[in-house]
Parts: C-alpha cells; sequence; structure tokens
C-alpha cells in the first residue's frame, strides 16, 4: 500500500512587542503548553514551531520574541533577527497589541515594518476580556488599520473569530511528503550545560542564525526544532536550553527551559552531548551522559570549541579525560568541534548515521542463536547454588534502542557481569557504536 501524503503546509507567524500574550496566544491555538509563558518581557528569544490544524486546514505556527524594529545592538537585536526571518518565512503574519498597556510608539514602529509587507498581515489586540474591551481596542484605530480583532488569548476569547479569517486567507498546500517518510525524519537533541555552544552548533548545522546565540548563559529558553538536509537526507535538529545540576536551577522560566531541554531527550532518537574544551568535563555533563542513556537514547560526545586549545597534547589529554569519566559508556563515539570556526561540524552528520545505524539494527534470531552456542562452548554462566546455568537461545524483541530477551533456565544465575559479556560479545560481532543495549532475563525450562 502507498503510504499517504503530507501537504508542505503554510505556515503564520505571530509578532508583536515584548510581553503582549504571543506565546500564550501559540498555546492557545495548538492546544498545549508548548512555548514558555512567564509574566516578565522577553522570555521568548528564538523562533519557535509547532504544526497544528484549524477547521481542518493544517500549518505551522511560529512564535517570535519581541520585536523591536529599531534594535541594532545586543539581545534585542538579535532577537529582531530572529523575527525578521519568521516575517520572511511566512506566508501569513498576526501582529499583536496589549489592550491593557494601550498604544505605544513601539507598537507603531512595528505596524510601519509590517505595512511593507506583501503578504496578509491580521492586527489583534489581546488582553480584552473585560465587559470595557472596545474602548481598549478604539485607541489602535489610529494607526489606520482595520479590522481590528479584540482576543483574550488568555481566556481564549475572540480566539477562533481571529482564527477563522486568518485560515481562510492561507494558500493552498503545495508539494506532497510521505507521510511515512516525515515519520521516519531522525530527530537529534542538542543537550548540555549553559553557554556550551549548543546554538552556535545549530547555526553551524543550519548554515544560518537559526538560534540567538550571544555570551550570556541562558539564552536558550525553549526547544527549538530545525529540519535540516544533507545530501538527501533529512534530520530534526532540536536545540535545548542549558541544563544545570538540580540544586542550581533557578525557579520560574529555567525551571521550565530544562523541563522543555529533557523532554526534547525524551523524544529524540539521539544526544549530541555539547562539551566546552576549554573548561573539561564536569560531574554534570557525566550525569547527563548517564540520563541519556537510562532514557535510551544514542550518544555522540561533541568536545565543542576545540578551536580554543592548542599544542600536541590537547587531544591526547582530553582523550585520557574521556576514557576515565564516561568509563560507563557503551563504544562511545567522539567528535572535536568548533560551531564557531565549523570545525568538524559536517562529520557530525556521518557519526548520527552511524549511530542510527545501530540504533535501528535488527539481527536474526539464527544469528543470535550462534553467538549462544559460542559462549555455552566458550564461556557459559557460572553456576548458581552450585546448579548450572543454561542459556537456550536470545532474540531480539525490538529496536531503538536494541533490546534483546535471553531465555534461560535459572534467570537469578545471570549476573549483571555475564550480562555485560553478552553485551561486549554483540557489540564486537554487531557494532553498536553510541547506543545503548537493553536485555531482559527470562525463564524458559527445557522440554523432556
Amino acid at each position: 500500500m502507498a503510504a499517504s501524503a503530507t501537504p508542505q503546509i503554510p505556515t503564520i507567524a505571530i509578532l508583536g512587542r515584548p510581553n503582549v500574550g504571543k506565546s500564550t496566544l501559540f498555546n492557545r491555538v495548538i492546544g498545549r503548553r508548548q512555548a514558555i509563558v512567564e509574566n516578565i518581557p522577553g522570555v521568548t528569544r528564538d523562533r519557535h514551531y509547532a504544526t497544528t490544524d484549524w477547521q481542518g486546514r493544517s500549518f505551522r505556527l511560529i512564535d517570535t520574541g519581541g520585536l523591536d524594529p529599531e534594535a541594532t545592538e545586543g539581545m534585542l537585536a538579535l532577537i529582531r533577527q530572529q523575527s525578521e526571518a519568521a516575517i520572511a518565512e511566512a506566508d501569513l503574519l498576526i501582529c499583536l497589541f496589549d489592550g491593557r498597556d494601550g498604544l505605544t510608539p513601539l507598537d507603531e514602529a512595528i505596524v510601519d515594518r509590517l505595512r511593507k509587507q506583501k503578504k496578509p498581515v491580521f492586527y489583534a489586540v489581546n488582553k480584552v476580556d473585560t465587559s470595557g474591551g472596545k474602548a481598549l481596542v478604539s485607541e489602535f484605530y489610529r494607526l489606520g488599520i482595520s479590522p481590528l480583532y479584540p482576543v483574550s488569548a488568555e481566556q481564549g476569547q475572540g480566539v477562533a473569530e481571529l482564527f477563522d479569517e486568518v485560515v481562510a486567507r492561507l494558500p493552498e498546500p503545495e508539494a506532497a511528503q510521505p507521510a511515512a517518510e516525515a515519520e521516519a525524519i531522525p530527530k537529534i537533541a542538542i543537550l548540555g550545560r549553559p553557554n556550551v555552544g549548543k546554538s552556535t552548533l545549530l547555526n553551524a548545522l543550519t548554515g544560518r542564525e537559526r538560534a540567538v546565540v550571544d555570551a550570556t548563559p541562558g539564552t536558550t529558553r525553549d526547544a527549538i526544532d530545525e529540519l535540516v538536509v544533507h545530501k538527501g537526507h533529512t534530520y530534526l535538529f532540536v536545540d535545548t536550553a542549558g541544563i544545570r545540576r538540580r540544586g542550581k536551577i533557578d525557579r520560574g522560566v529555567e525551571r521550565y527551559s530544562v523541563a522543555r531541554a529533557l523532554d526534547a531527550l525524551e523524544r529524540c532518537d539521539v544526544a549530541l552531548l555539547v562539551i566546552d574544551a576549554s573548561e573539561g568535563i564536569v560531574d554534570q555533563e557525566t550525569k547527563l551522559a548517564g540520563q541519556i542513556i537510562q532514557a535510551g537514547k544514542g550518544l555522540v560526545l561533541l568536545i565543542n570549541k576545540w578551536d580554543t586549545q592548542q599544542g600536541p597534547t590537547a587531544k591526547a589529554a582530553m582523550e585520557s579525560e574521556i576514557a576515565r569519566l564516561f568509563a560507563f559508556l557503551p563504544s562511545p563515539i567522539v567528535l572535536y568541534t568548533s560551531g564557531l570556526t565549523k570545525q568538524g561540524v559536517n562529520k557530525i552528520f556521518g557519526q548520527v548515521n552511524r549511530v542510527l545505524d545501530g540504533y535501528t539494527l535488527r539481527i536474526t534470531t539464527g544469528e543470535l542463536n550462534r553467538l549462544i552456542r559460542r559462549l555455552m562452548e566458550s564461556k557459559p554462566p557460572p553456576t548458581d547454588k552450585g546448579r548450572p546455568v543454561k542459556l537456550y537461545y536470545l532474540t531480539q524483541a525490538s529496536v531503538k534502542p536494541p533490546t534483546f530477551v535471553l531465555f534461560t533456565n535459572r534467570p537469578a544465575g545471570i549476573k549483571s557481569a555475564y550480562v555485560r559479556f553478552i553485551e561486549h560479545q554483540l557489540r564486537a560481532q554487531f557494532g553498536f557504536w553510541g547506543t545503548p543495549i537493553r536485555f531482559v532475563i527470562r525463564r524458559r525450562e527445557r522440554k523432556t
């Protein structure tokens, strides 16, 4: 049966100055709390995407940071660049105002910027959730724009009326992509402590300024999804907020940011653990690596900012540190990169593919049982309370991660050391680079 097709759907961007409720409207429309919302300006900094539908029409919705068309330096300028990218990418724009604050000079500057667009722009006045709502809207007619849509993103009032009109103006879907292919796109999470260069790496991978990059730790606050095509293969990379030690995580925005990062880990196939070469490996990174393996995800260690390291012994010293601190990792893959200079960045795709090969590898029961027979002949498991332990057969139950079921007469006799021995034999014969392997031990009595 041929796979059904998923159209290349149109895109809507939500714009406006800081703290007018863009993320609240975004969450309201997609029906879940995906974008971080906090009652302080500047929480959203990067472009944030979600695919959703309204009245049967599918579209991608973009949440943006606060737009200041006049910003030329600092964080506001970086956020403006992200908003400008969203404007260029979108088929239709929604400009949101804050009815409680009233019309501001920054609102006027944003409208002047959007008048230059040759694409539909819808203007909505948010936080209109009282009986005096009309008075809150009237001031914005001074801008010379009509119609104005009064909404309360928090309460949901007026949102349906706005989006009924919005979806009616969307362009028709373009070329189709097989749904099975879209589902098969590997998801790669970029994880690490704050300020190790995760967003710079994402920008290097995409070849454009996809994420806000600044020397201030904590610049990235929400997970950022980005499709990247490399040599005909498509990958979904997810940049995440920096994860600090549990006791160091502040309440509020940072707590939500870390939650989003851990959500990204749960839905990914492979995690790129980014380590700052100039600072060396710290305890938090070994714990993150353990979390990745525990979650059953593939792993690549990226020793980033490698351009800062000089001297003939730098790599040998780092390799020694990796061997000592990550001794618990099975068949680790290590890359030396620099997001700033793009050193080693293209090698990431090849190593991700290498991990994915093992992560999705399925071995026949016949091959596995030939391995078990060799083990029983060369190194059978120790006896259990004086009674022999027999291995009957091994079968693979699933992939992502590879999971095997071992049948034996005495499950209690299969100790963890012997399980590690079997794992080592599997890796030696079949690879499984950078991916965890799981085992289930079950009893099976030999039939007489």
